[in-house]
């Protein structure tokens, strides 16, 4: 596949131009966001990456939509795992619920951003020693039964070491100021709670796709179609936050459905690696079985854990309580300290 320059200004452009309209048209106004208006875009962006993906069928064929599409959902899959933390985060900071939008526009873009650059050092490292691969799927493998074993029992994440180091070196305030990442306090600047937040969710994100982008990655080798589902991915996940935020905690066999994909594509890898490297002729699976594959996956994934939450309600969690609490907890000892 061969992308020319222009291409990826155009793209790169074009995904700035969604940005900047976002805070122009949406965000200007900070505002609680509700179930429809997040339907709505949430169903505008997920119309342009399939538009983008027809489009990848006239410009450069059927196989590589197809490795589009297949990379698509994984990404988008894997994203909704994020939204738990999010939700974690968001408590934490006690973000306002008028300003979480503009928290994760920010956060998606600084996570983009650090994404660009594993997706181009990941696909330079492919181009030089193929047999990384092998490498990859040994990961997505060990990964994929991490995720498997992984529920609701783990607890909260772990404290951001980046921003637990930006809070002990940078004066800052837990008093929120708006949308402004800086204000003055007594003549003196300080980071507002936005800052951190921003930070927390950009580099948490960055955690995540360690495991995503290699996913990606075995499902093509096309550095621009790696980035594209990743921005398309990033872009449509502030607004699904917003969807299922009351329904996260219902999706009780997401980390399955999840782990399954995780194996499928490392296995893959695998296969892949061995007929490359090695020259041994195993069998390989195409991009439209791993599409056929992950599609089949997520819908058994979502009608079971529905079927199974609306026969027993209890074996839901109580995501939004816990949120609640350890919002509570955590803003209490960040003023203790900030007091201290």
């Amino acid at each position: 596949m061969t992308v020319p320059d222009w291409v990826w200004l155009v793209t790169i452009a074009g995904f700035a131009l969604v940005i900047v309209a976002d805070l122009l048209l949406v965000d200007s106004r900070p505002h609680v966001f509700g179930v429809k208006e997040a339907t709505r875009w949430v169903i505008i962006y997920i119309a342009a990456a399939v538009a983008f993906g027809i489009g990848m069928i006239f410009w450069q064929g059927p196989q590589y939509a197809g490795e589009f599409f297949a990379g698509y959902l994984t990404e988008y899959s894997l994203s909704v795992d994020n939204l738990f933390v999010f939700v974690v985060l968001m408590g934490s900071f006690a973000v306002p619920a008028e300003l979480q939008h503009r928290v994760l526009l920010i956060g998606v873009v600084l996570a983009l951003i650090l994404r660009t650059i594993l997706i181009l050092l990941g696909a330079a490292v492919i181009a030089q020693f193929l047999w990384v691969f092998f490498i990859f799927g040994g990961f997505l493998i060990w990964t994929a039964w991490k995720v498997w074993r992984s529920g609701d029992d783990d607890g909260p994440p772990r404290e951001n070491k980046l921003v637990a180091f930006v809070e002990r070196h940078v004066p800052s305030t837990t008093e929120w100021h708006g949308s402004k990442l800086t204000t003055k306090i007594d003549g003196k600047r300080v980071i507002t709670p936005m800052l951190l937040v921003v930070v927390a969710i950009g580099s948490t994100d960055l955690l995540f796709a360690l495991d995503s982008i290699p996913a990606v990655f075995g499902l093509t080798q096309e550095a621009y179609i790696v980035f594209t589902v990743n921005a398309f991915a990033l872009m449509g996940l502030r607004q699904l936050y917003f969807l299922l935020h009351g329904l996260l905690d219902k999706l009780i066999y997401l980390n399955k459905g999840l782990a399954l994909i995780l194996l499928f594509i490392g296995v893959k890898l695998i296969l892949e690696a061995a007929h490359s490297v090695f020259e041994i002729p195993v069998p390989t699976i195409s991009a439209f079985t791993s599409l056929a594959f992950i599609v089949i996956v997520l819908t058994l994934t979502a009608v079971t854990s529905i079927i199974a939450v609306n026969r027993n309600p209890e074996l839901a969690g109580s995501l939004a309580d816990e949120t609640g609490s350890q919002a509570a907890g955590a803003d209490d000892a960040r003023r203790e300290e900030d007091q201290s």
